[in-house]
This record gives C-alpha cells, structure tokens and sequence, in this order.
C-alpha cells in the first residue's frame, strides 16, 4: 500500500477535473497537486472561441492523462477509482489500495447516462452521454440497418444529424425535437433543414412578436424551472421525412416513451421495442441519450448534502457541505442563490466553469485570501452545434420561471432563427441559431438590463443596426 501527501486533490478526468486541474496549475504551480482518474484519457478542451465576454465555444477530445503533466511539473496521476474519502481525517483511499492525504478535495466524478430500464440485460441497447461517442457506435452500427433513439437533448440531436446509411426511428416524450435546448420554432427550423431546400427556393426572413401569459402550455426544460412553449401552431407542421428512395430514412415519434425491450430470435431484426403508445419498432440496436445523474459511486465517512437532483449540494465556491470538500461538473448540484439569468444544466459549459471555480476557491482556501464567484455565473450561457448549425443560448432562453413575457422571432429558412424573450420591456434570454452576428449585442442588453420598448420590433430588423445604439 502507497501513501502520498498534497495539498490539492481532484478526483475524476472529465472536462471539471480537467479544468480544475489546468487552473490550479496556473494559480499554483509550485505545490503539489495529485488527480485520481479511472482512465488513462481524460477529456481535454481545445479550439476555444470567445463570441462575446461570457460566450465561449470549445471543442471536447480524449487526450492521454501524461500530457497533464507538461502544464504542472508537480502533478501525480493515479489511474484508479476512488473508493473511500475520509473527510474528518482527510484521507482518500483508492479501489487498489493507495491512501492521499490531502488538504482540499475536489470531486469531479460527473454523471452516468440514465439508461432505459431493459439496458442491463440487452448488449444492443447502447448508453451514449457525450458527442465523442457517437463516433465509437458508428462502428458498431456498420452492418445495421435501422435503430430507435430515446432521448430529446442534445445528444439525441447529435446522433440523428451524425448518422447515415441507416434507417432512424426517433422516440421523443415531448411535443417537438431538441426539446432540452429549444422550443418548437427553433425545432421546426432544424426540421425544415432536414427538407435541404433547393437554391431556387427564395428564403425570406420573417419577424414575429408573441405574448405568453402563465396560463399558456408548459414544457419541461428543468425540473426547478418552468419554461413556456413557444404554442401549438409551430410544432403541428412537423412531419415524418422521407428519402428519396421512398424509405423513412427518419421517423420521429412524439410525445411516447419505450416500455419494454425484447431480444428476438429468427426475425429480420434483433429487437422489438414497445412503445408506450402501443405501437412495436423492430430494429438492429436502441440507442439511449436520455441525460445523466451524478456518479457518487464512493462511500464516506460522513454524507454531505445532496442537491434535489441527487447532486452534490455545492456553494457559489463549489464547496459541499463538508469543508473542504468540492465538487464540480455533473456530479454538483448548484444549490447557491442563483443570479437572475442563470441556472443549471448538465452541460460541458458549465463542467468547465465550476471545475475553474473550484480551483480558484481551492486554492484561496490554501493561502487564506477570500475569493469572489466568476462572472460567468451571472448569465446562463451555451454555445453548441445542431444539425449543422451553431447554436448560442443565453439567459433564461425559453421563458424559465418568468411568468408573462413577450417573444419577438427573426427567422430565415436554412438560414437562422433568432428568438428573443423579454419581460417588461428588456431582454430576459435569447436563442440564435446559425451565423446571427448579434451574440455580443444580445450579451450586453441581458446583462445591462436595457430598456427595449423604443425599438419595439426593430429590435430584430436586419436592416437596422442595432449595436449602433448601444455603442
């Protein structure tokens, strides 16, 4: 049995322990630092772009663990799990026997995929929970001919957009796709791309302005927030596409979940799924993308608080209950009094963020200075990429927990889809798909609370610039 003795210890590879590492490493390079990671790649953030101050966009890769150590000549890693944490006696003892004594300790086990119930005893039913593993199930779906998606998020959406050659049957529980990011315009606009239009079609842009009141129809986006819909009219037009061919290459399903999952014997396909609508899909392999929940899979010397969610209840500085214990990234609950624009969702953005945060608040607690939370946690912000297009969410961006609110709608087919949710008078969240050019400027008014009611719908006219006011 080894024994080793640091100051800082992080525990998990993901994008938090990544981040938290990479941070302490600038803050504090001289001390010593030891990461647990149960796998010799860990998740590494490259090709960061800044659109505006709190807007970033970065692409996610596996990178071997070693290279950790060219950013922190001090750093040890341990290639195993964490098994106990005594948190009285600072002591962490790993699954093949190595004790850490440490002084701060910061938890980034992030979160496993919530897999449909039928997953443990069926090989092809396939848990997928980030976009890298879309392209290890390709190989796998190499000789398949069609498969079901659960899932409406954004990995869902990044499988169905990734994957060709094969028949695709896309189970949805809500009323419209991508439903954890967008509401049913921004939905209808991905749908309408899938038509890929000729050229000689003329794409107009239309600007649209909608009232909702607290009576109108709620969709799910958070389980603590409300989020309005965006209305019926907007998801009727959705419909099922075919190709050329005449085949369904996608079919979606709204508004049903799986019931069961059969493996069969001596028929045209391995699978029949049962849907909840009493409907049976045969197919090659099911494909589970239905989120995550945090991975505390340790024991303890003593419990801290768990967050609704199951999370690991966490401060404005990362720090769980128990002192001197952090957390960070999916396995954290933010259970801390939110800005007005801010709230949690499971996402590397956000994994980033707080692993950072942890670190800056980590190290403060070392050398006895106070530190102050990041800005980046006064406005909810996320920049992605769906069906081709670049997304940007900002703010409370469908409406959540803001009661009455007026939406004003810019919308170019194969184009862009702009979407602006303002509450008396200013701008409360916005959602901009594809090259809007107007991220920095929509930042800016969320976050000065800038009067809009003078420019009423001009807010979104193409020919009107408006950052030309805000100079």
């Amino acid at each position: 049995m080894s024994e080793i003795t640091t100051k800082y210890l992080v525990v998990g590879g993901g994008i938090a322990g990544v981040t938290c590492v990479e941070t302490l490493s600038i803050l504090h390079p001289e001390e010593k630092l030891v990461v647990i990671t149960a796998s010799s790649l860990v998740k590494n953030v490259s090709n960061v772009k800044f659109y505006a101050k709190t807007i970033v966009k970065f692409d996610v890769k596996d990178t071997e663990a070693s290279s950790l150590l060219r950013i922190h000549p001090n750093l040890e890693i341990i290639y195993d799990s964490l098994k106990y944490l005594n948190t009285k006696n600072k002591i962490a003892a790993t699954e093949e026997g190595t004790v850490i004594k440490y002084d701060v300790v910061c938890i980034c086990t992030g979160g496993i995929p919530k897999l449909i119930s039928d997953s443990n005893k069926c090989q092809r039913i396939l848990g997928i929970r980030d976009t890298e593993s879309v392209k290890e199930f390709q190989d796998k779906l190499k000789n398949g001919r069609k498969m079901l998606i659960v899932g409406n998020g954004g990995i869902a959406s990044e499988i169905v957009h990734a994957t060709k050659g094969i028949q695709k049957v896309w189970v949805v529980r809500d009323d419209y796709i991508s439903a954890t990011f967008v509401d049913p315009g921004a939905a209808e606009f991905f749908q309408e791309s899938f038509k890929k239009k000729s050229k000689d079609q003329s794409d107009t842009t239309t600007i649209r302005r909608h009232i909702f009141t607290e009576e109108d129809t709620v969709v799910s986006i958070n389980k603590n927030l409300k989020s309005a819909a965006l209305g019926p009219d907007w998801y009727r037009k959705l419909e099922n596409k075919k190709s050329e061919s005449g085949e369904h290459e996608l079919e979606i399903i709204y508004k049903v979940e799986v019931e069961s999952v059969v493996e069969t014997e001596n028929k045209e396909y391995a699978l029949e799924v049962k849907l909840t609508n009493g409907k049976t899909i045969e197919c090659d392999f099911v494909i589970s993308a239905t989120g995550v929940e945090p991975a505390v899979n340790f024991s303890w010397d003593q419990l801290p608080r768990r967050g609704d969610d199951g999370g690991l209840a966490v401060n404005e500085l990362q720090e769980t209950s128990i002192k001197d214990v952090f957390a960070a990234g999916d396995v954290a609950c933010a259970s801390w009094q939110h800005s007005p624009h801010w709230f949690q969702l499971r996402l590397w953005t956000q994994a980033r963020q707080m692993g950072a945060m942890a670190a800056k608040a980590m190290h403060a607690r070392i050398i006895n200075e106070d530190v102050s939370q990041d800005f980046c946690f006064e406005l909810f912000t996320h920049c992605t990429s769906l069906f081709g297009y670049r997304v940007v969410l900002l703010g409370k961006y469908n409406g959540q927990g803001l009661g009455d609110y007026n939406i004003l709608l810019r919308t170019t087919p194969n184009e862009e889809y702009i979407k602006c949710v303002q509450k008396d008078g200013k701008l409360q969240g916005v959602i901009l798909i594809g090259e809007t050019g107007v991220e920095e400027m929509c930042e800016n008014l969320i976050l000065n609370q800038t009067v809009l009611t003078p420019f009423g719908d001009d807010l979104l006219n193409p020919d009107i610039d408006i950052e030309d006011f805000f100079d």
